[in-house]
C-alpha cells in the first residue's frame, strides 16, 4: 500500500524542499534527463515530484505518472498499463514504429490506432524483449513528454526491465522522474540495493540527477506545523516533541495535526502526547504484517524495550538465539520498520513517552528519566564492538508497533525487557526497570528500582528526579516498612524540588496509616508542614502541621523539635501575629543548647536570624554574624536569600546585595529548582525596589510563566510584572489585573506582596481623582498590617494611605495611622519604614498647615527625599519630590515648578512613564507649561512613550475618555497622541493598531 496520497494543497508545502528543488529543477530540463528522488515513507515524494512537474512544465509537452502498487503477485507492466490507457481519449502519436503493433495485448483499448500486430515469434523471451522495444519506440514518439514512476521498490519485473531498457538509450527529448522508498542516500550502482530495484547505468549524453529527501529538522517541523495550523510559530518546545513524535516525516506531521485545536494547546510536556492517527496506524501495522514471524518478534522487542537497543537486548527479550535475531533484524531494517541508530547514538524520538500511558498513572519524573528505560542501553557488555543500536524512525511508528503487539504478550515480553536490562547493561536504568516490572505486574520490584533509581538521583543532586522517583515507588503500592522508608526519603527531597500538589497528598496518606514512630512522623510532619508552607499556598496550614510535628519531635530529638520550632516563628502577613512568632522564637532559643547535632543546630540558627531579620529585630545582625561557617550548599542559598528580603524590605541595601549574592553562589553549586526561583524572585523584587528596570519586565514575565507552582514565588513575579505595566508602559488596567492575581495567589507574604500591590492600586485611584476608592483599596492590605503587627513591613502602604485619608476628608484617621506606624516601628531597624514616615508626616504637615511655605513641611520633605535616597529608592524618592513640588505650586510657594522637574527628571531616570504624564498633568493644572528634558532628543517616526501607552489602550478599545481617566491625561490631549500614533504606525483606525505596538 502507497503510504503517500496525491499531494494535496496544504501550507508549508516545500518547508525544507525549497534548495533542493533548485537544485534539480535544471538537471530535468536537461533532456535526456533521469532524476531519481528516493526518502522513506512519509518524506514527501509525491509532492516533491508534483512541485517539481508544476516547475519544469513545457507547454505541449505530454506528462505520464505511473505508480507502483505493492501487491503479492504484481501484474507485468501494470503501473506502465495503467498510464498509457490514461491517453485514450487523445490523439495518438503519428507514425507509430511497425514494432509497436506488439502493444496490442498489453494496450486493448489502442489496438484500433496501433499499427498491426507482428506475428508471434515462439519464444518467451523473444515475445518479451518485442514488447520493450514496443514500450520504449511508443515513449520516444510521444516527443517531448515526462515519464513519471513512483514506488519502484514495489515495481514488478517486467517493469523494472522496461525501466532499465528506457535508461540504457533514453529518447533524446525524455524526462524520467523516478522515486523509491529508502532511509538512506540513494545507492543505485548494484542490483537490490538500497535505493532503486535495477542498476541505473545510462550513458553519458543523458543527464543523472539522484537525491535524497530527508526527514525535515526540527525547526522546519516547526515551520510545516505552523503553516498547518494557521499560526506565526508554534513554540520550540512543541515542534521539537513534535519532531520526536513524527520523525520529521511531512505526512506524519499532517496527519498527527488534522484537526489538531489550534494555538490553544501546544503541548510541551507527557500531557500533551497526541493520539496515534488511524492512517499511521494502518501503514505501519500493513508493513508488519508483510514481515515474516521472526523479525515481527525483534519489531515486538524493540517496541517494548522503547528506546534505541542493542542486538543483545533485542535477542534477549525477542527470545530467539543471536543468528535468528541478526537475520530477522535485517529483515526489519530492510523494509524500514527499523533503522540502526549509531553506536550509541541518540533515538530520534528520545525523550518521548517511552510507552502509550494509561489513565490515571503518568510518567515517573517526566517521559525521560535521566536513567530511564534507554539512558544505558548502549553499554552492553555483551554487543560487538561493531554492532550498533536499533530503533523505530519515529515515535508514533514505536507506538503503533507496540499497540500491535497483543495484550497477553505484554507482561511476558517486559519482564523479560526489565531482566535484560539488568544484566546487558550498565548503570541499571532503573527507572525503566521499573516501568518494564510495573507493566508485567510486578509491582514490588518496580517499587524498589524506583526507590533505587530516585537514591541514585539524591545522591547526584537532583532534587526534582529523586522526589517523582520516590512518588512513583509509593503509588506501586510498596510494603509497609519500604512505604515509611519511602514517604522519609520523598519528604526530605521534596522542599527542593517544586513536586506539584501530588507529595504532600502522598505523604498525608502515609500519615494516616499511622504506621509511623514518633521520630519519622514528625519529621514527615515537620517536613510537609514546610512543603505546604513553601510551595503549596496554605500558609496557616502548613504552620498548623509543623505546630503538630512538634510534640512528636520532642520525643525523639531536641534539636528537630527545636528546628520546627524556629520554622513557625518565621512571620507572615497571613500567618499569626508577631508577637506569636517570638514567643515560638524564645521557645526554639531555649532548647537550642541542648542542640547537639551540628546540622540541626545550624538549621536553628539560620531560621533563628532569618526570623529576627523578618522582624526588625536590632539583634537580627548579630545572629547573622553567629551563623557557622560551616553552613554552605541548599541551607546556606536558603538563608541568603531569606535574609536578602528582608535586608531589602527594611531598607539595608548593602547588606541586601551581600546576601543575594552569596546566595546565587550557593545556588550555581547546587541544582535545586525550589532555591532558583526562590534567589530569582528575591532579585526581582530588589531590582524593582532600587529602579533598576531596564529589561526587567521580560524576566519577571519569564518568571511568572515558569513558577507557576510555587505560589509566594508565582505571586511576586506578578507583582513586579503588575508594577512594571503601571509605571513603566501606563496600562492600568493590564496592571490591576496582574496585581489582583498576585494578592489572590500569595500564600504567606513576607511583606511583599499585599502591601506593594495595594499602594499600587491606590497611586492608579488617587491619579484619577477617586480617594475614597484608594482607600478601600488599601484595606484588606491594612487589616493584615494591624492583625500581625508587622508595621516594618507597612513602607510602601502607609505613604498612599495617609495621601488617600488626607484627600478624603479624613485627617484624623491618617494622624492615627502615623501614630501607629511610629509605634510599631519604634524599637525596630527599619530604616525604610522610617523613610516612610517622613513622608507620611511630610504629607500630613501640609494637611495640617497648607500655607505653611517652606517650613516645617518643607524641611520634612526635603528628609525624607534624603532618606529615600541614602536607600537606594529612587522611586520613592521622586514621589516625594513629586508631593513636595505640588505642595508648593497649591500653596504658592515659589520654585514649585522647578521641584516637579526635578521630580519629573528622576522618573525618567527609571523609565516611569506613567507617573512622568501624571506630573506632567499636575504642571498643566497649575498653569505650568511643560518642556522637553534638556537634551532629549525627538522620537521622529517612532512613537513616543506617551503615544505607546496611548496607542496600546485605544488597540484595547477603550474610548478616548477613557485613556484620559486612565493616564490622567485631558481629552484633547489623548485625540492628539491616537492621530499621530495612527499616522505613526501607517493605519487607519484603532482596531488595526495592536498588531503594530509589539510587546
Amino acid at each position: 500500500m502507497n503510504a503517500e496520497p496525491s499531494p494535496p494543497s496544504a501550507p508549508g508545502l516545500l518547508i525544507g524542499r525549497s534548495a533542493l528543488l533548485d537544485d534539480v529543477c535544471p538537471e530535468l530540463d536537461r533532456r535526456p534527463a533521469v532524476v531519481v528522488i528516493t526518502g522513506e515513507a512519509g518524506a514527501g515524494k509525491s509532492r516533491f515530484v508534483h512541485e517539481l512537474l508544476r516547475r519544469t512544465a513545457s507547454p505541449g509537452a505530454v506528462t505520464l505518472v505511473a505508480r507502483c502498487q505493492e501487491a503479492d503477485k504484481p501484474f507485468p507492466f501494470a503501473p506502465l498499463i495503467e498510464a498509457l490507457n490514461r491517453l485514450c481519449p487523445g490523439p495518438l502519436p503519428a507514425d507509430l514504429p511497425p514494432v509497436t503493433g506488439a502493444l496490442h495485448a498489453l494496450l486493448p483499448d489502442l489496438a484500433d490506432r496501433l499499427p498491426p500486430a507482428p506475428p508471434p515469434l515462439g519464444d518467451p523471451r523473444a515475445e518479451h524483449h518485442r514488447v520493450l522495444r514496443a514500450l520504449r519506440a511508443y515513449t520516444a514518439s510521444l516527443g517531448e513528454a515526462v515519464l513519471v514512476f513512483e514506488d519502484l521498490q514495489w515495481a514488478d519485473a517486467s517493469t523494472c526491465a522496461f525501466l532499465r531498457t528506457v535508461v540504457a538509450d533514453p529518447p533524446p527529448r525524455l524526462r524520467l522522474v523516478l522515486t523509491a522508498r529508502s532511509h538512506t542516500a540513494p545507492h543505485t550502482d548494484a542490483e537490490g540495493g538500497d535505493g532503486l530495484p535495477f542498476p541505473l547505468r545510462t550513458p553519458p549524453h543523458a543527464t543523472v540527477a539522484e537525491r535524497h529527501l530527508a526527514p525535515l529538522s526540527a525547526e522546519e517541523t516547526g515551520a510545516l506545523a505552523a503553516g498547518l495550523l494557521g499560526v506565526q510559530a508554534v513554540p520550540d518546545e512543541f515542534a521539537d516533541r513534535l519532531h520526536r513524535w513524527t520523525g520529521g516525516l511531512p505526512y506524519v506531521v499532517e496527519e498527527v495535526l488534522r484537526g489538531w485545536p489550534g494555538s490553544a494547546a501546544f503541548p510541551t510536556d507527557a500531557a500533551g502526547e497526541p493520539p496515534l492517527p488511524p492512517s499511521v496506524r494502518r501503514v505501519v501495522v500493513e508493513r508488519l504484517r508483510g514481515l515474516p514471524p521472526a523479525a515481527r518478534q525483534v519489531v515486538a522487542a524493540a517496541a517494548v524495550l522503547g528506546g534505541p537497543a542493542s542486538v543483545e537486548l533485542l535477542r534477549s527479550v525477542a527470545g530467539l538465539d543471536e543468528p535468528e535475531t541478526r537475520g530477522a533484524l535485517a529483515v526489519a531494517l530492510r523494509e524500514a520498520v527499523l533503522r540502526r541508530t549509531g553506536d550509541g547514538c541518540a533515538s530520534p524520538y528520545e525523550g518521548a513517552c517511552a510507552f502509550p500511558r494509561e489513565a490515571g498513572f503518568p510518567c515517573e519524573g517526566g517521559c525521560a528519566p535521566r536513567d530511564g528505560a534507554y539512558a544505558s542501553v548502549h553499554d552492553d557488555a555483551h554487543a560487538s564492538p561493531y554492532d550498533g543500536v536499533y530503533s523505530f524512525p519515529y515515535g508514533l511508528a514505536r507506538l503503533a508497533a507496540y499497540e500491535a503487539v497483543a495484550e497477553p504478550e505484554r507482561p511476558v515480553l517486559h519482564l523479560r525487557a526489565a531482566r535484560a536490562l539488568s544484566r546487558h547493561t550498565s548503570p541499571f536504568p532503573l527507572a525503566g526497570m521499573a516501568e518494564h516490572y510495573r507493566r508485567a505486574g510486578r509491582p514490588a520490584q518496580a517499587a524498589r528500582c524506583l526507590e533505587a533509581a530516585a537514591d541514585r538521583a539524591a545522591g547526584d543532586g537532583d532534587a526534582g528526579t529523586a522526589a517523582a522517583h520516590y512518588l512513583g515507588s509509593l503509588r506501586n503500592g510498596p510494603s509497609p516498612v519500604a512505604r515509611d522508608r519511602v514517604a522519609l526519603k520523598l519528604a526530605r527531597v521534596a522542599l527542593n524540588a517544586r513536586p506539584g500538589p501530588q507529595v504532600p497528598a502522598a505523604l498525608r496518606q502515609v500519615l494516616d496509616q499511622r504506621s509511623l514512630g514518633p521520630g519519622p512522623s514528625g519529621e514527615i510532619r515537620l517536613l510537609l508542614g514546610l512543603l505546604l508552607r513553601n510551595q503549596s499556598g496554605s500558609g496557616l496550614e502548613a504552620l498548623e502541621e509543623i505546630a503538630r510535628a512538634v510534640p512528636d519531635l520532642l520525643v525523639v530529638s531536641t534539636g528537630q523539635a527545636a528546628r520546627a520550632l524556629a520554622i513557625t516563628a518565621i512571620p507572615s502577613l497571613k500567618g499569626w501575629p508577631v508577637a506569636e512568632h517570638r514567643r515560638l522564637l524564645a521557645e526554639a532559643e531555649r532548647l537550642l543548647p541542648g542542640v547537639g547535632e551540628a546540622d540541626l543546630r545550624s538549621a536553628v540558627l539560620a531560621n533563628r536570624a532569618t526570623a529576627l531579620a523578618l522582624m526588625g529585630d536590632p539583634s537580627a545582625w548579630e545572629a547573622v554574624a553567629d551563623l557557622p561557617g560551616s553552613l554552605t550548599g541548599e541551607a546556606a542559598a536558603r538563608v541568603y536569600a531569606n535574609l536578602a528580603g528582608a535586608a531589602n524590605s527594611l531598607g539595608h541595601p548593602v547588606r541586601a546585595r551581600a546576601f543575594q549574592a552569596r546566595a546565587w553562589q550557593e545556588v550555581r553549586r547546587n541544582h535545586a529548582p525550589y532555591l532558583e526561583a526562590f534567589v530569582e524572585t528575591t532579585d526581582l523584587v530588589a531590582a524593582f525596589t532600587s529602579g533598576r528596570w531596564k529589561g526587567l519586565l521580560g524576566r519577571a514575565e519569564r518568571a511568572e510563566a515558569q513558577y507557576q507552582d510555587v505560589p509566594d514565588f508565582h505571586a511576586e513575579a506578578l507583582l513586579v510584572c503588575g508594577l512594571l505595566r503601571l509605571h513603566a508602559k501606563g496600562q492600568t488596567d493590564v496592571a490591576r489585573r496582574l496585581l489582583e492575581r498576585a494578592v489572590r495567589t500569595t500564600a504567606l507574604d513576607t511583606g511583599v506582596v499585599l502591601t506593594a500591590a495595594a499602594a499600587a492600586v491606590a497611586r492608579v485611584h488617587l491619579a484619577a481623582g477617586r480617594p475614597p476608592q484608594a482607600v478601600q483599596a488599601v484595606e484588606e492590605a491594612l487589616r493584615h498590617v494591624r492583625r500581625t503587627g508587622a508595621w516594618v513591613w507597612a513602607t510602601t502602604l502607609v505613604p498612599p494611605t495617609v495621601d488617600a485619608l488626607v484627600r478624603d476628608g479624613r485627617p484624623g484617621e491618617a494622624h492615627r495611622l502615623v501614630a501607629e506606624l511610629a509605634a510599631g516601628i519604634a524599637d525596630r531597624d527599619a530604616p525604610a519604614a522610617r523613610a516612610a514616615l517622613l513622608t507620611c508626616r511630610a504629607l500630613l504637615s501640609t494637611r495640617d498647615d497648607p500655607q505653611s511655605g517652606r517650613a516645617p513641611s518643607d524641611a520634612l520633605y526635603v528628609s525624607a527625599a534624603d532618606a529615600w535616597t541614602r536607600l537606594e529608592r529612587p522611586y520613592e524618592a521622586a514621589y516625594v519630590k513629586e508631593a513636595r513640588g505640588l505642595h508648593m505650586l497649591t500653596s504658592g510657594v515659589p520654585g514649585g515648578r522647578t521641584v516637579l522637574h526635578q521630580a519629573i527628571a528622576a522618573y525618567e531616570d527609571i523609565d516611569a512613564v506613567w507617573d512622568v504624564l501624571r506630573c506632567q498633568r499636575e504642571l498643566r493644572e497649575h498653569g505650568q507649561i511643560t518642556v522637553r528634558r534638556p537634551g532629549a532628543l525627538g522620537y521622529g517616526d517612532h512613537l513616543s512613550p506617551r503615544e505607546r501607552a496611548v496607542a496600546r489602550l485605544a488597540s484595547l478599545g477603550l474610548s478616548n475618555r477613557e485613556i484620559a481617566s486612565e493616564l490622567v491625561l485631558s481629552h484633547r490631549t489623548v485625540e492628539h497622541h491616537v492621530a499621530r500614533a495612527l499616522r505613526k504606525l501607517g493605519v487607519s483606525s484603532r482596531t488595526e493598531i495592536g498588531p503594530h505596538l509589539g510587546p
